[in-house]
């Protein structure tokens, strides 16, 4: 079984984390979540990259994605002539941050990606850059590809202005994007962006086909909203009949100690569609990746986190 995983490899330099003094460099962006992955995702499956990573930096690149234990043998991991993204994090508090985005990574076509998911049973998407795919891309993956799509809209709502530096911004045509998912991620200040309450915001998308939203809210968990009762994998017997909507709040799961917050939007995502795969009911699913998340915010980078979220020691 294979989940294809679209993101984009983003190579951080990070100013003000934690105790740290000095900015630390490292891997970032779908790093975070290829880690998750690795540690939770259900034995029998495989994890198919499906990522462009630019040639200034695909040796380093080459060397996470070896590591990883669960990684496909068929090699979608595409090399481009363009620059590598690089995001410049600057922590003004424990939670909160300004971005400035260089690089070029090309997004996906159609014509690219097409023929790279016909073989797939699930797949990831995390709008790391924001610039993966259009809409266009999207409404064709809807209707070429039968599985199961999980999407975490995230960067999809952030602008880039000249000098690089990402600001918040609404998504035009929010409903159409809906539409392409069965499973759509936001965090509380992505949820603000679209607008609305939350129960307004959650019928629009559930209308579009959306058939599990969820929302991120940092140290007070998750929040959840479905048609009762949820399966990743939809069964002959299901039915389309309208059913009432559930949600509930998910408290997250404690911290011992906060060194790095980076990343623990995309750990979560991760692990929620790793547990969500095994068929958890979605509120296991969801108490798991908040203690993944939780675990995450006391590693510091993306590299070797598996070992780290799986309670085991890191190798040296």
């Amino acid at each position: 079984m294979r989940l294809g995983v679209v993101g984009t490899m983003v190579w951080d330099t990070i100013f003000g984390r934690g105790t740290d003094s000095v900015p630390v460099e490292e891997w970032g962006g779908i790093a975070y979540a290829l880690a998750a992955l690795e540690a939770s995702l259900p034995p029998q499956w495989e994890i198919v990259p499906l990522i462009k990573v630019g040639r200034d930096m695909a040796p380093q690149a080459n060397v996470f994605l070896n590591a990883l234990s669960k990684r496909t043998g068929a090699a979608r991991f595409v090399e481009v002539p363009e620059s590598n993204n690089r995001v410049t994090l600057h922590y003004t508090t424990a939670t909160r941050r300004t971005e400035r985005l260089s690089g070029g990574v090309p997004p996906w076509t159609w014509t690219e990606l097409g023929p790279m998911v016909r073989d797939l049973d699930v797949i990831y998407v995390n709008f790391i850059s924001g610039f993966e795919f259009d809409l266009d891309v999207a409404e064709h993956l809807r209707r070429g590809f039968p599985g199961p799509i999980y999407a975490d809209l995230h960067s999809l709502l952030l602008g880039v202005h000249c000098d690089g530096t990402r600001a918040p911004r609404p998504l035009p045509k929010v409903s159409d994007w809906f539409s392409c998912f069965d499973v759509v991620q936001l965090n509380d200040d992505e949820l603000a962006l679209i607008g609305g309450e939350p129960m307004a915001v959650a019928a629009e998308a559930l209308a579009q086909g959306v058939r599990l939203l969820v929302i991120t809210l940092g140290a007070r968990g998750a929040v959840y909203f479905t048609a009762s009762p949820f399966k990743l994998f939809r069964h002959e017997e299901e039915t389309l009949e309208p059913t009432p909507v559930r949600t509930a709040r998910i408290p997250a799961a404690d911290v011992a100690e906060a060194r790095d917050p980076t990343g623990c939007g995309d750990v979560f995502g991760a692990t929620l569609v790793a547990q969500l795969i095994a068929e958890l009911h979605v509120e296991d699913a969801i108490r798991k990746a908040n203690a993944y998340a939780a675990r995450n915010v006391q590693y510091q980078g993306a590299t070797k986190l598996q070992y780290y979220l799986r309670g085991e020691i890191v190798p040296q």
